[in-house]
C-alpha cells in the first residue's frame, strides 16, 4: 500500500519557522526526526491548540492543515518544575504548621511606653510601677492582684506596698502617637528616650534632664532624693538585673529587722512589756495597784487551801465571819436557819425542802 502524499503546512513560532509545506510522511514522528535528528524529543505539534502525540498519522489531517511546532519546557512538566511525583501530603504538611507573624521591633518598643505591662490597655492615670520599672494601669494591677490572676513574671508584687504610685506628664492635645513626655526636656515618652521614675514624690524625668541638671532634688517638687531612690523604666536587661538585686536586699533587711524584733519581744518577758501608758492613755499605776490585789488574792487563797489541808475535819461557820461589833448569833441568823434541823447549811443560804416556809 502505497501511502498518499499530503500537503502539510507548519510553523514554529517558538523557533521563528514560517509555514513551510510538507509532503510524503506517515507520522507526526518521522516529520520531527526529518526536521531534528539529534533533539527531536525536545519538540511537540498541536493542532487547533491541542497538543498531538508523536504516533499521530498524519494522513488523518485534512489537506493544507497547519500544524505548530513547539519546544518542550525544561524541569518537569512544563508547570514550573513539579514533577507529578510530589504527594499531596507535601503541600498539606507545608501548610500545616502556621508561621508565626513577624513582630515590627518599633511597634513592640512603642507597646511598652504606651500600654499597661499587665493589661496591654493604653496608660491612663492612676499609674504605678514596681520595684523592677515595669508601668502597670493601677485599676488592673488590684483587679489581678485581688483575683489572683497575677502572672509568674510580675510573682514579686504582692500588694499595694510593692507598687511605686507616679505622675506621668501628658502632652496637651495629644491625640495619637505618645500621650507623655519629660516635663523638664520635652522628650516624648516612646522609647527613643531613657526615663526614671522617683520613688520618693514619684515624678517621671527623663535621664538627660536628670545628667544635664545636677540636683539632689526633684526637678519638678524639688523634693530630695538619693540615687537609691531612681528607678529606671522599662530598662534592659542590666539594668532590671541591678533593681532585681536592690530589692532582694531590702526585703532581707525586713526580714532581719522583724527576726530581731521577735527575739527580743521574748527575751523581755512579762518584767519587759510593761506598758509605759504614755501612747495608749493607760494609768499605769490602777493598773499595778489592781496587779498588787490579785497577788494578795491568790496569797490567801493559797493559804486557804493550805489550812483546809490541814484542819479538814472543821467546818465554815458563818459566825466566824461576823464583824467585830456584831453578835454572832444575830449574824448567823442571816445566814442559817434558827430552828435546829436535820437540813445542811451551805454558805449564804439555807438548805431547805420542797414546800417549807
Amino acid at each position: 500500500m502505497h501511502t498518499k502524499s499530503f500537503q502539510i503546512l507548519v510553523q514554529s513560532p517558538d523557533l521563528g519557522i514560517s509555514l513551510e509545506s510538507i509532503r510524503n510522511y506517515e507520522t507526526l514522528s518521522d516529520l520531527k526526526l526529518s526536521l531534528f535528528p539529534q533533539s527531536h524529543h525536545s519538540f511537540y505539534f498541536t493542532f487547533n491548540g491541542k497538543p498531538l502525540p508523536d504516533q499521530t498519522p498524519i494522513s488523518q489531517f485534512p489537506p493544507l492543515s497547519t500544524l505548530s511546532l513547539r519546544s518542550r519546557l525544561r524541569g518537569g512538566g512544563g508547570d514550573g518544575g513539579a514533577t507529578g511525583a510530589e504527594s499531596r501530603d507535601c503541600y498539606l504538611n507545608m501548610y500545616a504548621d502556621k508561621k508565626p507573624d513577624k513582630v515590627d521591633p518599633n511597634e513592640q518598643r512603642l507597646s511598652k511606653w504606651h500600654n499597661c505591662a499587665l493589661s496591654n490597655e493604653p496608660l491612663r492615670e492612676p499609674c504605678v510601677i514596681d520595684k523592677l520599672g515595669n508601668i502597670f494601669n493601677k485599676e488592673a494591677l488590684v483587679e489581678a492582684l485581688l483575683g489572683k490572676k497575677l502572672p509568674k513574671e510580675f510573682g514579686h508584687i504582692k500588694g499595694l506596698k510593692d507598687m511605686i504610685n507616679i505622675q506621668l506628664s501628658a502632652i496637651p492635645g495629644a491625640d495619637d502617637g505618645p500621650k507623655f513626655q519629660c516635663p523638664i526636656a520635652g522628650l516624648e515618652f516612646n522609647g527613643k528616650y531613657r526615663f526614671s521614675a522617683l520613688r520618693n514624690c514619684g515624678h517621671v524625668l527623663s535621664a538627660k534632664a536628670l545628667r544635664e541638671v545636677k540636683s539632689s532634688a526633684c526637678l519638678v517638687c524639688h523634693k530630695e532624693y538619693t540615687e537609691v531612690d531612681k528607678i529606671v523604666l522599662n530598662g534592659s536587661e542590666e539594668e532590671v538585673a541591678v533593681l532585681r538585686e536592690r530589692m532582694e536586699e531590702e526585703k532581707a533587711k525586713i526580714r532581719e529587722k522583724k527576726s530581731k524584733k521577735v527575739k527580743n519581744d521574748d527575751g523581755m518577758g512579762l518584767e519587759g512589756t510593761r506598758l509605759s501608758g504614755t501612747k495608749h492613755g493607760v494609768d499605769v499605776k490602777a493598773v499595778e495597784r489592781v496587779s498588787a490585789k490579785v497577788e494578795e488574792h491568790v496569797k490567801l487563797a493559797n493559804g486557804n487551801v493550805a489550812l483546809n489541808g490541814a484542819a479538814a475535819a472543821k467546818r465554815f461557820k458563818a459566825a466566824d465571819m461576823a464583824p467585830a461589833n456584831a453578835t454572832k448569833n444575830v449574824y448567823a441568823s442571816i445566814f442559817t436557819s434558827s430552828k435546829k434541823s436535820e437540813f445542811k447549811e451551805t454558805f449564804t443560804c439555807r438548805s431547805l425542802p420542797l414546800g417549807r416556809n
